[in-house]
């Protein structure tokens, strides 16, 4: 395995990831709930992502062409996605921790587009098509696995922050994260816009 590819995984993954960004936004979804429910929802979450990033990773380039959808595109549909995760946050209009609603907070928006997002698919996808050889793909996918241990790992001891900040701190970090939400899903967009003007100039429109 190389070390060299292996190393650059895992860094490029999580700071595009950013586990210690992500502890306010988890925090503020599941900060109510029973820390059975909270581990399971880390759990869950980079599971799914660990999946996506997996599967674009061996065949995303097929599937964008297949579907004829641009990553500018997908990037947009993040940002959206974002938007109502965003003001259900900024308005407290969000359910109950009830186990159903445990699974939706882990899939969307945790697993993804936060942690399987636009960023890493297509860093993970560039890193497979630079791959050269079977060192190279094991350093690849091994990175992605521990860069994903790692999120696990900072999103399953976060209960401490919980624990610190009690229920009216988890509250004023609610209204905070659907702000960086909201920040991130225009970012989200704005990349996207501009991606497709720069495509638009290119393409002689």
């Amino acid at each position: 395995m190389d070390l060299k590819v292996f190393g650059e995984v895992v860094v490029t993954l999580l700071v595009i990831m950013d586990p210690p960004g992500m502890v306010p936004i988890f925090v503020a979804m599941t900060g109510t709930m029973a820390p059975r429910d909270r581990h399971r929802a880390a759990w869950q979450a980079v599971c799914l992502a660990l999946g996506v990033i997996i599967l674009f990773a061996v065949a995303g380039q097929n599937i964008l062409e297949y579907l004829h959808v641009d990553l500018p595109a997908l990037q947009g549909a993040g940002g959206l996605l974002l938007i109502m995760i965003a003001l259900e946050l900024l308005t407290g209009k969000t359910d109950g921790p009830t186990d159903h609603s445990t699974s939706n907070i882990a899939l969307v928006p945790l697993g993804t587009p936060l942690l399987a997002g636009p960023g890493a698919i297509v860093a993970t996808m560039l890193f497979v098509q630079r791959a050269d050889g079977a060192s190279d793909y094991v350093a690849v996918y091994s990175g992605i696995i521990a860069a994903m241990l790692v999120v696990w790992l900072v999103l399953r001891y976060c209960g401490v922050v919980v624990k610190v900040l009690r229920p009216g701190g988890i509250e004023v970090l609610t209204r905070i994260a659907g702000l960086l939400l909201a920040a991130i899903a225009v970012q989200l967009i704005a990349d996207a816009v501009f991606a497709f003007v720069d495509s638009y100039r290119a393409g002689g429109g």
